[in-house]
């Protein structure tokens, strides 16, 4: 399981850019381009029910806060590019393969209050607090850009250095502010962050679940300029 135009554009879960070597462009990009055509309204089989890919094919959507009012609206906290777009992919799923159709959807500071077809008054939505939705990875579009990618697509690609040595696998993507950066777990010992840049990751392979790290750029060896720089004296030393 991961934690990822026409007039009636789509919203999809968050995207992220690799960037330029440009520290200017290390921005975030949220969301998929505009597309032509919209995803299929015809709705999938529950996530992980279709015999395929299991459970990894599940992409989180959004979470299920308290209750609002009495007549069954949820508080709901969106993780689409467009927070009100979180119907646009048909009906979502939970964990057990209960479904949940999105009936109508309205902002409230920043959360969603959403109406459920499946959800008929308080009692029902108060049960669902906590509740994780999510769609199949097949009814999202993609990005159209071959430096933007899902963040579902990134995790669990197994990194490799340019030479050819296994680095890790990446198991997280996070955002401090300046830029995207991946959290790469070796086989032993702790995790390992590295910016998410052409310079660092110079090629990303998503159908054979690669993504190849240049260590320098990433910060993980010291690069040979370094290595062979002289060592500093001290005034004393050069006195002698």
């Amino acid at each position: 399981m991961h934690r990822l135009g026409s007039p009636a554009a789509v919203g999809a879960p968050a995207a992220c850019r690799r960037r330029s070597g440009d520290r200017s462009d290390a921005t975030r990009t949220r969301g998929a381009p505009l597309y032509t055509n919209p995803p299929t309204s015809e709705a999938p089989p529950p996530p992980g029910k279709d015999g395929s890919d299991g459970a990894d094919r599940r992409v989180l959507l959004a979470v299920i806060g308290g209750a609002h009012g009495i007549r069954g609206e949820c508080r709901v906290k969106s993780f689409t590019d467009e927070p009100e777009a979180l119907g646009r992919y048909g009906p979502l799923f939970d964990e057990k393969g209960n479904r949940y159709t999105v009936k109508s959807a309205r902002p409230q500071k920043s959360v969603l209050l959403v109406r459920f077809a499946e959800v008929g008054d308080r009692t029902a939505a108060e049960r669902l607090n906590g509740t994780e939705l999510f769609v199949d990875r097949s009814v999202l579009p993609e990005t159209g850009d071959a430096d933007e990618f899902y963040l579902d697509d990134l995790i669990g690609l197994s990194a490799i250095s340019v030479s050819g040595e296994a680095i890790g696998r990446v198991v997280a993507v996070h955002n401090f502010g300046a830029g995207d950066i991946l959290e790469i777990a070796p086989e032993a010992g702790p995790t390992v962050m590295i910016p998410f840049s052409e310079a660092a990751v110079p090629e990303i392979d998503v159908e054979a679940a690669t993504i190849t790290v240049e260590p320098v750029a990433a910060g993980l060896e010291a690069s040979g300029d370094e290595d062979d720089a002289p060592a500093e004296t001290t005034e004393e030393e050069d006195i002698r």
